[in-house]
């Protein structure tokens, strides 16, 4: 069994640009900057509790407000722990708050772009939870703007900011693992009929819904793909047509990666996993969340052995401690997003192709 040292942790953090304090190290020296003043639009989301409860416990930030225009999710958000306190408003209030900097989109689906359009009208920094909805010229164009207006726009992909991805990516940046001819992944669970009535106006399925996350770790190693091929099926018994069991194939010049997602599996969310092969070594993480990884080397790297080893990763905080914690950082003007408006293009129109839907 391999630990892994505190040293590398903090060496695989660099390459998202985690700060100390993200990985869980308190800051020493300076006086502490001002808080950035955050709003959140929307509790729709399946994320949006997590990432209003990361924001209340971060110092980097003081929430402004929250908005939610649907009565009955208004409703249910008030009677829970995770808004007490947090003041109500609309979202014309919102976004002319005095001193607001930034805003958490995390509508429904179908509300995000559109929402986030207009908050980036309106000169605010967001993170914008995933995916970019169903048309790529509209991301496009949301993208273009906040480039235009010099504003950040962080995407929501979970595992931008997980230990075990980050190390893998710092083992390739050190060549550790030789060059990638492989990828496979998975991301499924199993999902019960009325979670999954509120997807089905999404015509990407599971591969939308939860393919994303991992799609954008494929890019992140491998760039644009050559060709997306995606095979989609409707398993389920409830019989509603629905794409629940999805694989999309991406082919590069020397390299292939598979994507699984399901909403069939049962606990499926046990199995998730992400398998990198490269003509040095291999990398396998799974589970993804509280992440485990196997590592299997041809030649010692640092501390890790030749053949293969376990590998345990430190406790890093919870689930969006590292994307809110670093975009702090980006806000003040400290360092800049390491994933680029062409990048998170690139992750939704290879998405679009991975769930068969047109990019028009």
């Amino acid at each position: 069994m391999n630990t892994i040292t505190r040293r590398r942790f903090l060496e695989a953090t660099a390459l998202a640009g985690l700060s100390a304090v993200a990985v869980g190290q308190a800051q020493t020296a300076g006086p502490k900057p001002a808080r950035i003043r955050i709003g959140q639009i929307g509790t729709g989301h399946a994320h949006a509790a997590g990432k209003m409860e990361t924001m209340r416990k971060l110092d980097e930030f003081e929430v402004v407000g929250v908005v939610e225009p649907d009565a009955d999710r208004r409703a249910a958000a008030e009677k829970s722990k995770t808004y007490d306190g947090v003041p109500w408003m609309t979202e014309d209030q919102l976004l002319n708050a005095p001193g607001l900097q930034a805003v958490a989109v995390e509508t429904t689906v179908k509300d995000l772009v559109p929402t986030a359009t207009r908050c980036i009208a309106a000169g605010k920094h967001i993170h914008l939870d995933k995916p970019g909805g169903e048309s790529l010229p509209a991301f496009k164009a949301l993208l273009d703007d906040a480039m235009r207006r010099k504003l950040t726009v962080q995407m929501g992909y979970m595992f931008r900011y997980n230990p075990a991805f980050l190390l893998c990516f710092q083992l390739l940046r050190e060549g550790a693992l030789g060059e990638v001819f492989s990828i496979d992944t998975a991301m499924s669970k199993f999902l019960g009929p009325s979670e999954r009535q509120g997807l089905l106006p999404y015509r990407g399925g599971s591969m939308f819904e939860l393919g994303c996350h991992v799609i954008d770790a494929v890019i992140t190693i491998l760039g644009h793909p050559d060709k997306v091929t995606p095979h989609r099926r409707s398993v389920s018994a409830i019989g509603d047509g629905w794409s629940d069991n999805d694989l999309a194939v991406f082919d590069y010049p020397r390299a292939t990666a598979t994507v699984r997602s399901s909403m069939v599996e049962v606990d499926g969310g046990s199995r998730r996993n992400f398998i990198v092969c490269g003509t040095k070594g291999t990398l396998q993480i799974q589970p993804l969340e509280a992440p485990a990884a196997r590592l299997a080397l041809n030649t010692p790297h640092g501390e890790f052995k030749k053949g293969y080893q376990d590998v345990k990763f430190p406790h890093a905080g919870g689930r969006y401690d590292g994307d809110f914690a670093d975009l702090a950082k980006v806000i003040r003007g400290e360092k800049a997003l390491a994933f680029t408006p062409e990048h998170d293009f690139t992750v939704q129109e290879t998405l679009l192709l991975a769930c068969g839907l047109p990019l028009g």
